[in-house]
């Protein structure tokens, strides 16, 4: 059997530099206070949690003087300015990236533009990058949610709208966005802050497709970039499995293929990977063959 891993797959910059220093303030051995779960990896946060990691639901649940960690998803700068009140000890792991996006809408924002985020309303990232807007902003996840978005059906040209990404999203829905908001806007500016990690993961992940009998995607359930790198692998036509851990794998399905592609998603640590060739190897009767593609 043959095992192609994508490459790059697993940690992205973002979250790998965010782990490092959150690893970095546990070692401390106070516990360490994070705003929502620091990765999309229940197996990673267990480990963390093992080390001193508390997860809360927001800066509300962070003790008086505690050490407090903001996720690579970065926080709005409300959550920031409420943490100080307490006089936490702010580790800030926002992803360079995030901050970027950040920036983007807080300058489109106060220049008078109506600001367009694509991305998952329900999700941390936007949370965040909403609260550098001071001025308008609607959040879409598709074409078809500009055009039965409020400013879309209420108004008619729109004088000045501004367009940035979710760090996430995938670039060809991003172009379809901009084209179909130009035609609404008298000046559009986009900014295409979709993060290299993300575009390189899902290329990478398109031409394993392209050469294997089947796709193993592992990562978090609650992943959205991990779910793009699933979805990308069945729209291929190329049969795919999204697993957590390697103990979910389906032997039998393993058993029938010839050659076995591996990809990971961002929050996906390296451990996690390994375990897992490393049972798709058992599985071929420790004759796999790892080769990165």
């Amino acid at each position: 059997m043959k095992i192609l891993r994508a490459e790059p797959t697993g940690l992205c910059f973002g979250v790998r530099r965010a782990i490092e220093s959150l690893e970095q303030a546990l070692a401390g051995g106070e516990p360490v206070y994070a705003i929502g779960s620091p990765i999309h990896n229940p197996q990673e946060v267990a480990r963390l949690a093992d080390r001193g990691l508390r997860v809360v639901e927001s800066e509300a649940d962070v003790p008086e003087n505690a050490v407090a960690f903001i996720r690579a998803h970065g926080v709005a700068p409300a959550v920031v300015e409420r943490l100080k009140e307490k006089d936490a000890r702010i580790i800030d792991g926002t992803c360079p990236f995030v901050r970027m996006v950040q920036t983007r809408a807080r300058e489109l924002s106060e220049a008078g533009y109506h600001l367009l985020i694509l991305g998952d309303e329900e999700h941390p990232e936007v949370a965040g990058i909403l609260g550098y807007v001071t001025g308008k902003a609607t959040v879409i996840s598709s074409v078809a949610s500009l055009f039965s978005s409020t400013i879309f059906r209420t108004s008619g040209r729109i004088p000045k709208l501004g367009l940035v990404s979710q760090t996430t999203q995938e670039e060809r829905l991003l172009a379809e966005v901009a084209k179909a908001a130009a035609g609404k806007a008298d000046e559009l500016r986009v900014y295409n802050t979709i993060c290299h990690a993300t575009r390189e993961r899902q290329q990478a992940v398109a031409e394993l497709a392209a050469k294997a009998d089947g796709v193993i995607v592992i990562g978090g359930h609650d992943s959205a970039n991990t779910g793009k790198l699933h979805r990308i692998v069945n729209d291929s036509g190329c049969p795919a499995q999204w697993i957590e851990h390697a103990g979910q794998l389906d032997r039998q399905w393993v058993k029938d293929k010839n050659t076995i592609g591996v990809a990971a998603g961002a929050s996906t640590p390296d451990w996690l990977i390994e375990h897992l060739i490393s049972a798709i190897r058992e599985i071929a009767g420790r004759q796999g063959d790892v080769s990165n593609e």
